[in-house]
C-alpha cells in the first residue's frame, strides 16, 4: 500500500504522557449547557448528512477542478487505503459515541475523510500515522458542527464560552476536587469533546511534546476565528476584504498542516518551526487551503439561506461587482497566495528538515485540493 506499514512494524515511541479518558457520569444539565445554541463556524469540510448526489464514501469519485485554480498537484491518491483509513476512524468514533443518529454516521462516510488524509500525507509511514490524522480531522470538525453550525443548533451567542471548554478537551485544565470531577463529566457529557479529547490522545502517542503543544496552540487560534466570524454573523456585518483574510488565517486548515512532520513520522524542532519564515509558509499554506475551501462551497453556502460571507462574498459587497466577478477575483487571491507560499518554500529549501516540512505544506494543499475535487457535483461545485 504506496509504502505503508502496519502499525505494529512501526510505531514511534512516545513523548508526551497520554492523558486519562475521562469518566461517563450522568452530566445532562453540562449537556443542555454544551449542546445548546452555539455560533456559525468556517465554511469548512463538514460531516452533515449525505444529500442527493454526494458521493459514497467508497470508489474514486472524478474530479472536477475551477478553472484557472493554481494548486501544487496531488502526490498520492490510493482507494483501498483510504477505505481502510475510514473503516478503522468509524469503528474509533463508534467507540468514542461520536454520533447522535445514523445519518450523522452516514454523513462522516460521506465527508470521505480517509481520502482526505491519504491524499494530504503521502508521506506518513503507517496507517496509525494516518488513522491518528482522520481522528484529529473529525474532531476538530465535530466542534464545529456540534457548537458552531445551524444545522444542529447553532448560534453566535455563548460561542466563546462554549469553545473554552472544548479547547480544555486537548488541553487539560488544573484545578482541586470536587472541580476537576465536574470538568470530566462535562468532557465525558458532549460527544465533540470525547472526540476531541480522544484524537489528542492518539496524537500524544505519535507526537513530541512540543508538536502537541503546537497543536494545542493552532486550535486554540481556530477557536479565535469562529468566534471572530461568530461575532460578525451575529451583527450580519460583512467585513471587509482586508478584515476577512485576518480572520481567515485563524479560521483556516492550519491545525491540519501544522501537524505534517507529527504524521510525517518526524519532527520540525520547535525554534525552526518559530522562524519567521516558516510561520510565513504555514500561513500562506494554509490560508490558500481555506479560501480554496470558499471557492468551492460557495454555491452550497449560498443555498442555505442564511447569512454567510466568504471571499467572493466580501469582494463583491466592497468593489460591488457581481458574484461571477468576484469569484474570479478570489481565485487571483488564492493564486497569488499559492504562489507566495512557494517563493517562501524555495528560501526553505537549504535546511533538510525545514524543506522536508514546506514539502508537507505543498503535499496537503494539493491533496486538499484533490479532495474538494472529487466531491464537486454534490458537495461542491466549480462556480458561483
Amino acid at each position: 500500500m504506496n509504502g505503508i506499514e502496519h502499525p505494529a512494524t512501526i510505531r514511534k515511541e512516545s513523548h508526551a504522557t497520554t492523558t486519562t479518558r475521562p469518566s461517563r457520569p450522568p452530566a445532562e444539565a453540562l449537556e443542555r449547557v454544551l449542546a445548546g445554541p452555539a455560533g456559525l463556524g468556517s465554511a469548512a469540510i463538514r460531516f452533515t448528512p449525505p444529500q442527493p448526489g454526494d458521493p459514497p464514501g467508497r470508489g474514486t469519485p472524478a474530479p472536477a477542478r475551477i478553472e484557472g485554480v493554481y494548486c501544487p498537484p496531488a502526490v498520492r491518491d490510493d482507494r483501498a487505503l483510504a477505505d481502510l483509513i475510514n473503516a478503522q476512524l468509524l469503528e474509533w468514533a463508534d467507540g468514542v459515541e461520536l454520533f447522535r443518529s445514523p445519518d450523522l454516521r452516514a454523513g462522516l462516510l460521506s465527508f470521505d475523510p480517509g481520502r482526505s488524509v491519504v491524499l494530504c500525507h503521502p508521506d506518513a509511514p503507517s496507517t496509525e500515522h494516518l488513522l491518528t490524522a482522520a481522528k484529529l480531522l473529525t474532531g476538530e470538525n465535530a466542534v464545529d458542527d456540534y457548537f458552531c453550525e445551524p444545522e444542529l443548533g447553532g448560534a453566535p451567542e455563548g460561542l466563546g464560552a462554549r469553545l473554552a471548554v472544548a479547547q480544555s478537551a486537548i488541553d487539560p485544565t488544573h484545578m482541586p476536587a470536587p472541580y476537576d470531577a465536574h470538568w470530566r463529566a462535562a468532557l465525558a457529557g458532549h460527544p465533540a469533546l470525547r472526540c476531541m479529547h480522544a484524537a489528542m490522545e492518539s496524537l500524544n502517542r505519535l507526537a513530541t511534546p512540543a508538536q502537541a503543544h503546537r497543536f494545542r496552540h493552532e486550535i486554540a487560534s481556530l477557536y479565535l476565528g469562529y468566534e471572530a466570524e461568530g461575532a460578525c454573523v451575529q451583527e450580519e456585518r460583512t467585513p471587509p476584504v482586508w478584515e476577512y483574510l485576518v480572520q481567515r488565517q485563524l479560521n483556516s486548515f492550519r491545525p491540519c498542516l501544522a501537524i505534517t512532520d507529527a504524521i510525517g513520522g518526524y519532527e520540525l524542532p520547535a525554534e525552526l518551526f518559530a522562524l519567521p519564515a516558516v510561520q510565513r509558509a504555514t500561513a500562506l499554506a494554509s490560508t490558500a487551503s481555506t479560501v480554496l475551501n470558499d471557492l468551492y462551497s460557495l454555491r452550497k453556502e449560498q443555498a442555505s439561506g442564511r447569512f454567510h460571507y466568504s471571499l467572493p462574498t466580501v469582494i463583491a459587497q466592497e468593489e460591488d461587482c457581481a458574484i461571477d466577478d468576484a469569484f474570479a477575483k478570489a481565485i487571483d487571491v488564492h493564486n497569488d497566495l499559492v504562489r507566495a507560499f512557494e517563493t517562501e518554500a524555495a528560501a526553505l529549501a537549504a535546511h533538510p528538515l525545514t524543506a522536508r516540512y514546506v514539502t508537507g505544506l505543498a503535499n496537503w494543499m494539493g491533496g486538499n485540493h484533490e479532495w474538494h475535487a472529487g466531491h464537486v457535483g454534490g458537495r461542491y461545485a466549480t462556480s458561483p
